[in-house]
C-alpha cells in the first residue's frame, strides 16, 4: 500500500506539473485576447448574476447555478490552500494566484458559453450540459466525451466528498472533541437532506448557503486586518516584491525564488477556481438564460468571487498575520492558516471554523451534482439514485477514514478531467469568438438565441 501511494503521488507531481500549469495558464491568456477580455464586463456579469432571466428556459435560475457552481469552488483550498502556496512559495505566491483568477475568468467564461451552446433537454424538459456535450456534439469526440464523465465520476467522491468530510470531521474533533462516527453521521443525514431533491434543491440551499458563507468570511477577514492593519500596507509591499524579486524576503519570511513564487501561487489559483477544469459548465447547463453569453458572463463570476476576492483576502489576512508575529510557524499551510487566525482574540478561531465547515459542506453539495451528470452521461438516469445512496455513505466514510491515498487519486483524476475540457475550449475557439462578437460586443445581450429557449 506504502509503494502505491507513493506511485500515486508521483503521477499526481506529475500530472499537475509544469505542462499542466503552461496548459491551463496559456489557455486562460489565449482566450482573453482572442475574446478582447471579456473580464472588463465583470461588474455587469455580476449584475446579471442576481436578475432572474423570466424569458429564459432551463432547471434553475442563473444565481442558483452560480451559487451551486461556487459552493463546489470555495471550498478548504481557498483556506488551507492559499496558506500551503504561502508556506512553499512565500508571499509573492499570493500574487501569483490572484493573476491566475483574473485570467481564469476568461476560461470560466467560455465554458459556460459552451455549456449552453451545446446543452441538450430530455424527454421531462431537464437540461443536461458540460464538457461532454461540447466535445460530443461540438467535436464529435463521444470517446473524449466519456473519458471527461469517468475522470469526473472519480474526482467526485475525491475531492468533492470524502476530503471534504475529513476536513470538517478533523477540525471538529480537534477543536470540540466531537467522534468523527458522530459528525460523520450528522453530515450524511444533512447530505441526503439537500441532494436526493435534485439540482433544484441543491441550488436553493446553496443560493442561501453560499452568499452567508461568503459574506461571513469576508467580514471576518476584514476584521482580522484591521487588527493587522498597521501591517496591511507592509504586506502587499511584501507580496508584490517576492513576487518578482528573488531577493525580497523578511517580516518572518525566509525568501524565496521568483519560480517557486510563481509555480505554487499559480497552481493553487488554478486548482482553486477551478478554470478549465470543466466542473462548473456541468451546473450552468441548468440555467434559465436566454443566450449562451449571459450564462457566460455569470459564470465568469465564480472565478473572480472565489480566487480575486476569497483567495486574496486569505493571502493578505496570512502574510500580514505573519509580519504582526514573526514566532508563527509559517513552513506548514495547515499549521500558519491555524496559527494566524487564533491570534485574533475570540473571533479567529470562529472565523476559520465556521468557514472551513461551510465552505467544505457547499463543496460536497456542489461536488454531488457534478457527479451525479457524469454518471448519468454513462449509464443513464435509472444510475442516479444508486448513486446518491452512495454519496451519503461516502460521506460518512470520509468523516471516518484516513484519506492520505484519497488526496493523491482526486488530485490526479482532476487534472484528467482538465485535458479534454481544455482541448474542447481550444478546438472551439471560433465558436467562442463569434457567439462572443454576437451578442457582447456587438450590444445584443438581452437578445433570444432561439436554441436556448
Amino acid at each position: 500500500m506504502e509503494n502505491f501511494s507513493a506511485i500515486v503521488e508521483q503521477v499526481s507531481a506529475i500530472l499537475w506539473g509544469w505542462p499542466m500549469i503552461i496548459l491551463l495558464l496559456g489557455t486562460h491568456l489565449y482566450l482573453t485576447v482572442i475574446l478582447k477580455f471579456p473580464q472588463r464586463k465583470i461588474f455587469k456579469a455580476i449584475r446579471l448574476s442576481v436578475v432572474k432571466d423570466k424569458s429564459g428556459s432551463g432547471d434553475v435560475s442563473q444565481f442558483g447555478a452560480l451559487a451551486t457552481s461556487l459552493a463546489a469552488t470555495i471550498g478548504t483550498g481557498n483556506i488551507v490552500g492559499v496558506a500551503t502556496a504561502v508556506a512553499l512559495g512565500g508571499p509573492g505566491a499570493v500574487f501569483w494566484c490572484w493573476v491566475t483568477g483574473v485570467f481564469g475568468i476568461a476560461t470560466k467564461y467560455s465554458e459556460g458559453l459552451l455549456a449552453i451552446k451545446y446543452r441538450v433537454k430530455t424527454a421531462d424538459g431537464t437540461m443536461l450540459g458540460g464538457p461532454m456535450y461540447a466535445l460530443e456534439r461540438g467535436l464529435k469526440l463521444k470517446w473524449m466525451a466519456v473519458l471527461f464523465c469517468i475522470f469526473t465520476a472519480i474526482a467526485a467522491f475525491g475531492i468533492g466528498n470524502t476530503v471534504q468530510a475529513n476536513s470538517i470531521a478533523l477540525l471538529v474533533n480537534e477543536t470540540y472533541s466531537v467522534s468523527p462516527y458522530v459528525t460523520g453521521l450528522l453530515l450524511s443525514f444533512a447530505t441526503a437532506l439537500v441532494i436526493l431533491f435534485g439540482v433544484k434543491g441543491i441550488a436553493k440551499v446553496c443560493g442561501t448557503l453560499v452568499p452567508f458563507m461568503a459574506l461571513f468570511y469576508i467580514l471576518g477577514c476584514m476584521v482580522i486586518l484591521y487588527v493587522n492593519s498597521a501591517y496591511v500596507l507592509q504586506a502587499i509591499d511584501l507580496i508584490v516584491d517576492s513576487a518578482f524579486s528573488a531577493k525580497a524576503a523578511g517580516g518572518g519570511f525566509v525568501g524565496t525564488t521568483i519560480m517557486m513564487a510563481a509555480r505554487f501561487g499559480i497552481a493553487r489559483g488554478l486548482f482553486s477556481n477551478e478554470s478549465g477544469l470543466g466542473s462548473a459548465p456541468i451546473v450552468a447547463a441548468a440555467a434559465q438564460t436566454r443566450n449562451p453569453v449571459r450564462q457566460a458572463l455569470v459564470s465568469s463570476t465564480g472565478t473572480f468571487w472565489d480566487t480575486v476576492v476569497v483567495c486574496a483576502l486569505t493571502g493578505l489576512v496570512l502574510v500580514s498575520s505573519v509580519i504582526a508575529h514573526p514566532d508563527i510557524d509559517h513552513t506548514q499551510g495547515a499549521a500558519l492558516t491555524k496559527a494566524a487566525f487564533s491570534k485574533i482574540p475570540y473571533v479567529g478561531s470562529i472565523i476559520l471554523t465556521v468557514g472551513i465547515i461551510t465552505f467544505a459542506f457547499s463543496t460536497i453539495l456542489g461536488w454531488s451534482y457534478y457527479g451525479e451528470k457524469a454518471v448519468e452521461y454513462l449509464g443513464g438516469k435509472k444510475l442516479i439514485i444508486f448513486y446518491r445512496l452512495f454519496w451519503i455513505a461516502a460521506v460518512f466514510a470520509g468523516s471516518v477514514l484516513n484519506l492520505a491515498l484519497v488526496w493523491g487519486i482526486a488530485d490526479s483524476m482532476n487534472a484528467l478531467m482538465a485535458i479534454p475540457n481544455l482541448i474542447a475550449l481550444l478546438l472551439l475557439s471560433r465558436v467562442l469568438v463569434k457567439e462572443t462578437n454576437k451578442y457582447l460586443w456587438s450590444g445584443k445581450i438581452d437578445e433570444e438565441d432561439p436554441e436556448c429557449v
